[in-house]
This record gives structure tokens, C-alpha cells and sequence, in this order.
């Protein structure tokens, strides 16, 4: 026997259904979600450590987190971070609070990276060293698009980590030293050697021809210094070419390593560099190499460039080819420098 069913008794049916679906998909109400940026700003400091911190990772100034925090604190009617000489601290809330968003961050960041994915296979974002950057990656660049038309690549010139799980770059070269502080690898981070190559101490021949002669090593003690963001990059290399100085070393501070070779091409003094970063000078004399064929400098001091990724984007098409590009590049760049080759 069959069933028979009016228009009214279909609409009274769907009614119900629509009625029970709507109950069970109900959308939490706005008091209930405090706005985007406090809980970015929170899980920031969170992960980070420290509201300076987390402003600069952020790019916003210290104040602005600051005032998201307590935005986020007076939302939930809750103390999230204890507030002591020595900095700031995750709470018991806090850290409750925090495992419980943290979770939902990432997929916020993760779904909204597959949704530009299209858009990411013909985008690279490099962060990279500033003068590695500006003196060597720019000028090389025109060889790989034209050999990749399509693939765009984005420059970051930076001193910066950055931060892979919120998908800030898609890849890094950084440069480290093979000599002083040891560096920690985050987890997840796949790296490659892209190549050594020697860090030189280096001025105009302005320079070297006005000033006292220098010998050996030590004779820099005597001479204009220019620094980076701190001494401790001049110290670390004096101390590897055996000079143990016991005085403060001085001179300008720069902050950024192309702006301590443009005072010394300037022959304002005497600056560190590698090889790979200066070659276009030491071809046409702008600078010279401090010590060059000197025994008294036989010690050499390295440093190495990586290149890194997430390990899970490792063999993607474009950062395979853009790695291989650097690696075969570099590399043919040392060799025609002939006074710089890699270790």
C-alpha cells in the first residue's frame, strides 16, 4: 500500500527538517569570538616568548600587542600572562588557552595556504641575507626567469628566521659561520650546503694606502673597524685567526652588512665579507682583501650558505629548480672569482 502526502504535509516535513538543521548548525554568536588579532597576537607571544618579540615576528610595533593582549584578557575576562621584571609568561590559562587555539590557528594558516596554492606555483617568497640579496641574488636573478617564464620570485632582505609553520616564506638562505656560535634548526626544516666560501677582511685601495701597513691579524686592533648589528662578528673572527684581544674593540656600528662594504669601498675602513658577496669588486680592484698571500693570514675562516625549506615542500617543482639554480650558479660564480674557491 502506498503512502500518500499532500503539499501541506511536505511543507510541515521540510519545515521540521530545516527547523532541526538550523539548531544543530548554529553559528557562535560574536561575544563569543574576540577578534582575529588578539588571539594572532597572543599566539605569537605564546610560541615566541616576550612581546617585543612577537611585535617584531609580527611587523607591528610593541605597543600594538600589548594592546591586543589586554584586548584579549578584558574578552575573556581572564589573566593570561603574568607580567614580571624578566618578561612576560604564560599563565596557567594561559597556557591552557593556548593549546586549545593554537591547534585551530595552524589550520586557519594551513587552509588558507592550500586555497593560494595556485597562486604559490608561480610565486616563490625568499627571504634571504640583505647582502646576499642585493650583491649577488638580484643581479643573477634575470638568468633563472628566463629560464622559468612564469615563475615569479619575491625578495626579503632580512637578518629574520622566518616563520615556516605560518607560511611567511617558502624559502631561506641564510649564512652562517663554520667558527663561534652554533645555530639550532627548528623542526621540519629540510637544508641544504649551497656552498662555503671564505670570509675576508676587506677595504678600498684608498684605504690601505693611507693607513699603517698590516702585517697580521692582530694589526687590525689598530685600524677603523666597521660592525655590523654588534662587535661580536669582528671578535668571533679575530679570535679564529688566533688574535685574543683584551681590549673593547670599537667603531661604528652599521647594522646591516652592505652598508659596512659601502663605507669601505668609501675607504671609510675596513670591513667583513666573503667572497661570494664581493666578487664583482676584488674583479675590478674596488677592494681588496686584506692580507692576500700573506702567511701570517694562512687561517682561513668559512662561511656557509643554506638554503631551506619545510621539509614537505622539499621536491616541489619550483623550489627543486630554484635550489639546483642557486647550487650550479654559485658555484660557477666562485670558480671564475679564481681567489675565492669554496673549501
Amino acid at each position: 500500500m502506498c503512502s500518500v502526502f499532500n503539499l501541506k504535509d511536505i511543507h510541515l516535513v521540510m519545515t521540521k527538517k530545516n527547523s532541526s538543521t538550523s539548531t544543530t548548525t548554529k553559528l557562535p554568536t560574536r561575544a563569543t569570538l574576540p577578534p582575529f588579532d588578539a588571539l594572532r597576537a597572543f599566539d605569537a607571544v605564546a610560541r615566541i616568548g616576550g612581546i617585543r618579540k612577537a611585535a617584531i615576528k609580527l611587523e607591528r610595533n610593541h605597543a600594538a600587542v600589548s594592546r591586543h593582549i589586554k584586548t584579549l584578557e578584558a574578552w575573556t575576562d581572564s589573566v593570561l600572562f603574568d607580567r614580571t621584571p624578566r618578561g612576560t609568561q604564560l599563565t596557567e590559562k594561559g597556557k591552557q588557552y593556548h593549546k586549545l587555539i593554537a591547534g585551530a590557528i595552524n589550520q586557519i594558516a594551513n587552509a588558507t595556504s592550500d586555497l593560494m596554492k595556485r597562486k604559490n606555483e608561480t610565486r616563490l617568497n625568499v627571504w634571504s641575507m640583505p647582502g646576499f640579496a642585493l650583491y649577488w641574488l638580484t643581479p643573477h636573478l634575470k638568468g633563472f626567469e628566463a629560464a622559468n617564464p612564469g615563475l615569479e620570485i619575491q625578495i626579503r632582505p632580512t637578518n629574520q628566521s622566518p616563520d615556516f609553520l605560518n607560511h611567511e616564506a617558502d624559502i631561506h638562505i641564510r649564512f652562517v659561520r663554520d667558527y663561534g656560535e652554533k645555530i639550532k634548526f627548528t623542526t621540519g626544516i629540510k637544508y641544504m650546503e649551497l656552498t662555503r666560501t671564505k670570509i675576508i677582511a676587506t677595504a678600498s685601495p684608498e684605504y690601505l694606502s693611507t693607513h699603517e701597513k698590516i702585517n697580521k691579524p692582530k694589526d687590525l686592533l689598530g685600524h677603523f673597524l666597521l660592525h655590523e648589528a654588534h662587535y661580536k662578528t669582528w671578535k668571533e673572527w679575530l679570535k679564529a685567526q688566533g688574535v685574543q684581544q683584551d681590549i673593547e674593540l670599537t667603531g661604528p656600528k652599521l647594522w646591516q652588512s652592505h652598508l659596512t662594504l659601502d663605507s669601505a669601498r668609501h675607504g671609510r675602513g675596513i670591513a667583513l665579507t666573503n667572497y661570494l658577496v664581493v666578487a664583482e669588486d676584488l674583479k675590478k680592484g674596488d677592494l681588496l682583501e686584506v692580507g692576500a698571500g700573506l702567511e701570517s693570514f694562512s687561517i682561513q675562516n668559512y662561511g656557509i650558505y643554506l638554503f631551506m625549506t619545510w621539509v614537505s615542500r622539499w621536491n616541489e617543482t619550483s623550489i627543486r629548480r630554484y635550489r639546483q639554480w642557486l647550487k650550479k650558479t654559485i658555484a660557477t660564480d666562485l670558480a671564475s672569482i679564481g681567489t675565492g674557491p669554496t673549501k
